[in-house]
C-alpha cells in the first residue's frame, strides 16, 4: 500500500489532514524560499510546493510513497508577504492588511514515483479596519510571529476578517477540498 509524506513542519497543515482522516508520515525538508526576481505569485508558490513535495521524494528512492508539498503566500498590491522577522515588520504587514481585500494563494503538489499533480487554490480576504490597540494585543498574543502575511485566520485573527471568499482551509495552510482531489487523482482514495 502506497504511504503519505507531509513534506511540511506546519502544525496547521497536519491538523487538516487528520481533520479529513488521511494517514501519513511527517518528514520535512529545507528549502530556499526566497522569491525569484520577477517572479508572480502563482508562480512562486506553485514552485515552492513542487520543490518542498520533490526534495522530500528524493529521501524515498525506490519507495512507493505520495509526497505532499504546500506553500501559502499572502499577497497585497501584488507583493507577497511572507512571514514577518520582528515586531515591526509584522505590524506594518497588519496596517497594509487594514481595511483592504488581499489574496491568499495555496498550493499543493503531489508527487509519487510516475506523477506529479499540483494546483494553487486562490481565496480572498478582506480585513476590517484595525486600530493600533487591536494590532498590539494581535502582536501580544504571538500568533503573528509564523505566519504568512503575520496572521492565522483559525485564531484570534477572526476577529479582523469581515469576508472570505474562497477556501477557509486554503487560507490556514491546505485547502481540504482540492487537496482530496488531488490524493483521489494520485490513486489515494480517503473515503
Amino acid at each position: 500500500m502506497m504511504g503519505l509524506i507531509l513534506a511540511s513542519s506546519s502544525p496547521r497543515r497536519a491538523e487538516l489532514l487528520q481533520q479529513i482522516g488521511v494517514d501519513f508520515e511527517i518528514k520535512s525538508v529545507e528549502i530556499d524560499e526566497t522569491p525569484i526576481q520577477g517572479e508572480r505569485p502563482y508562480d512562486y508558490v506553485k514552485r515552492l510546493a513542487i520543490e518542498k513535495a520533490a526534495a522530500t521524494k528524493a529521501l524515498y528512492k525506490g519507495d512507493e510513497v505520495l509526497v505532499l508539498g504546500s506553500d501559502t503566500a499572502v499577497i497585497i498590491d501584488g507583493k507577497i508577504l511572507g512571514k514577518p522577522n520582528n515586531k515591526e515588520q509584522a505590524m506594518l504587514m497588519l496596517r497594509q492588511l487594514s481595511g483592504a481585500s488581499h489574496t491568499v494563494l495555496t498550493s499543493v503538489a503531489i508527487i509519487g514515483a510516475k506523477q506529479e499533480h499540483w494546483l494553487v487554490s486562490e481565496s480572498k480576504v478582506t480585513f476590517s479596519t484595525l486600530t493600533d490597540r487591536e494590532i498590539e494585543w494581535y502582536w501580544a498574543t504571538g500568533e503573528p510571529k509564523d505566519k504568512a502575511g503575520a496572521y492565522g485566520i483559525q485564531g484570534k485573527a477572526a476577529v479582523f476578517i469581515k469576508r472570505l471568499e474562497g477556501s477557509f482551509s486554503g487560507v490556514m495552510g491546505l485547502p481540504l477540498y482540492e487537496t482530496s482531489q488531488l490524493l483521489k487523482q494520485s490513486g489515494l482514495n480517503i473515503t
